[in-house]
């Protein structure tokens, strides 16, 4: 379901001070099984809007060389090419609901139109505003829950397709018959790149072992944000037997690279292609990441707005539009990639069918 609407002419308003992080290099995934980046790159454009976007990002920000890097780098790639005029803030660990609220609503308030709000723990916030302001629109990443609310796009994933994937080509890969997974919140969504992942490798080797942790139960969100503990938990699973782990724990996944360095093994990255932006005392542990293109979900959704279309409903980015996958940089992988890329196609044929939930 689409809904089109004409932009109406913007209010000029001074720059809103929501400061930003600067965000490190910007880099290919290195993969023909993740689909191409939609960084921006060094080209400029005479390109003019009166468009004003607003992006609110979660825990951690741009620069967080994760999740939030990701959409960071869609949207300046729709920047350098139409000419938006942006805008952005971020969530700080362990905020009130009510400081999510006011962050859209101090967009809203200025004229940016529309705004994307990067996670789901953005999703009640998006709720009340986007009902408050019934004509500026809003772009939620990672939550279907608003799918009938007519100012609201919801761009989501399959990410246990992509999970299933790096849990094959850990299973692969292990010499231990012993993995990990550690989880940066337990909450629904992450629960979904645990169960691909476990299914992934369950189908390599049905007598895998594999550990789980979760960083941080809801509401406490600090688990996407906690390097720390993120290593006090690999650190863990090295110690008991693992020889890769895999994290789905935003910026807490450094932790979980230095405890791979440390223990001399190996780790999964997640999100964007991590051996292109990890620092580079970590980056021969990482052999791959599972890539979830929140950058071309951005940069498509622009794309839209710039052509006075803004869509609605649900945007599902999957396998069979190379929404989710997994790199290759580093090499670690190259042998095993033609059994990754037989999964990838039983996957997209409905040959397997990757659950969305852990077993257990």
């Amino acid at each position: 379901m689409r809904r089109t609407r004409k932009i109406a002419s913007v209010l000029t308003v001074g720059i809103l001070a929501l400061g930003a992080t600067a965000c490190g290099d910007d880099s290919d995934s290195g993969s023909d099984s993740g689909g191409g980046s939609a960084g921006g790159g060094d080209e400029t454009t005479s390109a003019s809007s009166d468009i004003k976007v607003g992006m609110a990002y979660d825990v951690g920000g741009r620069g967080d060389q994760s999740f939030n890097d990701s959409a960071a780098a869609g949207l300046d790639k729709a920047k350098d090419e139409f000419g938006f005029d942006a805008d952005e803030s971020e969530a700080t660990d362990g905020e009130a609901e009510s400081a999510r609220e006011e962050r859209l609503v101090t967009f809203a308030e200025a004229g940016y139109d529309p705004i994307i709000a990067v996670g789901f723990a953005y999703a009640e916030s998006v709720g009340k505003v986007a009902a408050q302001y019934p004509d500026t629109h809003f772009a939620i990443i990672d939550d279907s829950s608003l799918a009938d609310t007519p100012n609201v796009a919801s761009l989501v994933f399959a990410e246990e397709q992509g999970s299933f994937l790096v849990g094959a080509a850990a299973a692969l890969k292990s010499e231990a018959g012993h993995i990990g997974f550690v989880g940066g919140v337990e909450t629904p969504l992450i629960q979904k790149f645990q169960a691909g992942y476990e299914a992934g490798a369950k189908e390599v080797n049905p007598d895998i072992t594999i550990d789980v942790t979760y960083l941080s139960q809801p509401p406490d969100f600090s688990g996407f944000g906690d390097p720390a503990k993120g290593k006090t938990a690999a650190e863990g699973m090295y110690q008991n037997g693992a020889d890769i782990v895999y994290h789905a724990a935003g910026g807490s996944g450094g932790g979980v690279f230095e405890a791979a360095a440390d223990a001399g093994a190996k780790a999964i990255g997640v999100d964007s292609d991590q051996y292109n932006t990890a620092d580079p005392s970590v980056q021969d542990v990482i052999m791959t990441s599972m890539l979830k293109n929140v950058d071309v979900a951005v940069y498509n959704y622009l794309s839209e707005v710039n052509d006075g279309n803004f869509p609605t409903g649900v945007t599902t980015y999957d396998l069979k539009v190379d929404g989710v996958g997994y790199s290759t940089s580093g090499g670690q992988i190259d042998d095993i990639v033609d059994k990754l890329d037989a999964y990838k196609q039983q996957i997209i044929d409905g040959d397997i069918t990757v659950p969305t939930e852990p077993a257990s």
